[in-house]
């Protein structure tokens, strides 16, 4: 519709036809099935991957709590601290943590959206689009 609106003249964006509706309104007739369809498969996308998402979080948390290695008993660190494998595995976790967490957000977003014609154009997808590749990056990272 947007594409249309940009060539086509101020009048006739303005006009009615013959049952009075404006170009929008018919649009808007034309293409509610689809706005469903769209709503449907937006909340069941959104769902599956929430639920992946909080798995994701919780898993991340545990293991960012039981390090590998344990505890030094005097000082409360984790013995391998000081190796580079041991903080690959901490900064991998952290990020896994904090991009699971933004993609759950993101698909929170999506679910409580109001669906409305404009929300098709640029939010909803926005948030698809960050929930999904979060939701990625928090899976790659959790496998380091």
């Amino acid at each position: 519709m947007l594409e249309v609106e940009t060539i086509a003249l101020p009048r006739i964006k303005e006009s009615n036809n013959n049952d009075s509706m404006t170009p929008r309104e018919l649009f808007t007739k034309n293409h509610k099935e689809l706005v469903k369809e769209g709503e449907r498969w937006m909340k069941e996308s959104a769902t599956s991957c929430t639920v992946v998402g909080a798995l994701i979080i919780t898993i991340m948390f545990a293991a960012a709590f039981t390090v590998p290695g344990g505890n030094d008993e005097e000082t409360g660190f984790p013995i391998f601290l000081h190796k580079n494998l041991f903080m690959a595995f901490i900064v991998s976790d952290a990020v896994s943590l904090f991009s699971s967490t933004t993609s759950v957000l993101m698909f929170l977003g999506i679910l409580t959206s109001r669906y409305a014609e404009d929300d098709f154009l640029k939010s909803l997808p926005t948030k698809m689009i960050i929930g999904l590749s979060t939701l990625f990056i928090s899976i790659a990272t959790m496998m380091i």
